[in-house]
């Protein structure tokens, strides 16, 4: 229940290749902020919050095994603050995230490119935080994997449209109290995670040489169950979370700066427009990458 944490770059979600033995190295700040929350249907204010924070900084690295096998690897550090009521933030590290990106196919039509890939997705706790103080906690408190497919096509090098689907499997997280309810009593210190489906949309384009990407993005994250938050209460994992966000993305690379060359500037704005059990998030953030043959 806070921001979304999408980074871009070489990422789980898009369809860029490193080549092999070429090495990306991603350094990305995020910040998502909100006033207002949906208890589970109804878009509400809570004075013991006030203004939620979550900040995110987060160490990225992509490697190619091959032209077409990318390993990518990321350990967000979280941060998170509000500044009503008595209940204080937490920091740490969240999750180490693992993946590998597959090239299942690219195919060029004189003007037209179609590719499509594969991307099979590990994450699991770094440290041993409370994942049953929401929203303030670092995360879910529970291991994912998750199975994505991508298709992009582009147009004349110059636009594309691309579209990614995937499916999260998560399983549970221990919390420190013998009793919770969940559409039901359960006497047990074992909370389920609901499982979870992710739609992307995108629409991008490449402008001044290929030196400056922007992109329009439409993105869809929902839990497959869970219950919601009963009128007051504290949020918890078993939450059946839902959200809808929409988002502008720019990345410059320095290719024409002989001293900055393998270097790009990252910058995004994301808004979430609807949603169940989370907060109405206003999320912004940027980066540098630094790219080489190793």
């Amino acid at each position: 229940m806070g921001s979304s944490g999408w980074m871009y770059g070489q990422t789980f979600s898009d369809a860029i290749m490193m080549k092999k033995k070429e090495i990306c190295f991603a350094i990305m700040y995020d910040q998502g902020t909100w006033d207002e929350y949906w208890e589970g249907t109804n878009l509400i204010t809570n004075e013991n919050i006030g203004t939620f924070t979550r900040s995110t900084f987060t160490p990225m690295i992509a490697y190619g095994i091959t032209d077409k096998l990318n390993v990518l690897l990321a350990t967000p550090y979280v941060s998170t603050k509000s500044d009503g009521g008595q209940l204080a933030g937490v920091q740490g590290f969240q999750d180490v995230n693992v993946a590998l990106k597959y090239e299942i196919i690219k195919m060029d039509f004189g003007k037209h490119r179609v590719s499509a890939l594969a991307v099979a997705q590990f994450g699991t706790p770094m440290t041993n935080y409370l994942s049953d103080y929401m929203p303030y906690s670092l995360g879910l408190g529970t291991q994912q994997l998750t199975g994505r497919a991508i298709g992009q096509y582009e147009f004349n090098k110059m636009i594309y449209l691309r579209a990614s689907a995937a499916y999260v499997w998560r399983g549970q997280t221990e919390v420190e109290r013998p009793y919770y309810y969940n559409n039901g009593s359960y006497y047990t210190t074992w909370m389920d995670v609901p499982n979870a489906v992710n739609y992307q949309a995108i629409l991008g384009g490449w402008l001044l040489n290929h030196n400056l990407r922007l992109e329009a993005s439409y993105n869809v994250m929902n839990s497959v169950s869970g219950d919601d938050i009963r009128r007051w209460n504290m949020p918890q994992p078993t939450n059946k979370m839902e959200s809808t966000q929409a988002g502008f993305f720019a990345q410059y690379y320095l290719k024409a700066i002989e001293p900055l060359k393998g270097f790009s500037l990252m910058a995004y704005y994301n808004q979430v427009l609807e949603g169940r059990n989370v907060g109405k998030t206003t999320e912004f953030g940027g980066g540098i990458t630094y790219q080489f043959t190793f």
